[in-house]
């Protein structure tokens, strides 16, 4: 979930983590092998963003056997990684009427922040593509008209594209395609840019 602030706790145990979160459940906390950050607000920018890929991706997906979720969701990546990506696609029936996490994600998006992305490029970035089930991984910056997708390839093999705002994003593992445009429509940056 990258978001414009976040607070860090102390490394704790999964299961203190666990009370922690069922005992505030007006936040969101992820957590990192121990350490444990508290999601708090964003700007403007990256809640539009996050908002214009999930209703594209709803949009787009719908009568298929996929589900869209938001940053409200936590996706469980292994026994010391859960965290709440700004967007997440699961296809896998295992996930269907998940009460608690997401375990078998296919596509995931994180919608850079300042005080995040260091984490997002990082320690998250590790652990989302060595989940088996993931395909493909977005890094969207709120600041500038910028994508970078993440594909896994042949024999687990991991490239690279980046993306513009004249750009189209194909996304293989959903058979779908995005024109960037779409997905800052709104943002700030972009009414200053066409006045």
């Amino acid at each position: 979930m990258a978001v414009e602030h976040s607070v860090h706790y102390e490394r704790m145990s999964f299961e203190e983590y666990r009370v922690l979160v069922e005992q505030d459940s007006d936040h969101a906390y992820e957590y990192l092998n121990g350490h444990v950050y508290m999601m708090t607000g964003g700007s403007p920018d990256h809640s539009i963003i996050g908002s214009n890929l999930n209703a594209l991706l709803q949009t787009s997906l719908r009568g298929r056997r996929c589900i869209v979720y938001n940053s409200d969701v936590y996706v469980q990546l292994s026994e010391h990684y859960r965290v709440c990506p700004d967007v997440t696609v699961s296809c896998d029936p295992r996930d269907r009427g998940a009460q608690e996490v997401i375990r078998y994600p296919s596509l995931v998006a994180e919608v850079l922040s300042p005080t995040t992305e260091a984490r997002d490029r990082g320690q998250k970035s590790l652990q989302y593509r060595s989940c088996p089930s993931i395909q493909e991984y977005l890094l969207i910056s709120s600041e500038f008209p910028l994508v970078e997708v993440f594909r896994r390839g042949k024999q687990g093999s991991w490239l690279l594209y980046t993306l513009e705002l004249s750009d189209t994003i194909e996304l293989n593992s959903l058979g779908l395609r995005i024109p960037l445009a779409d997905i800052y429509q709104n943002t700030s940056f972009l009414e200053d840019a066409n006045g």
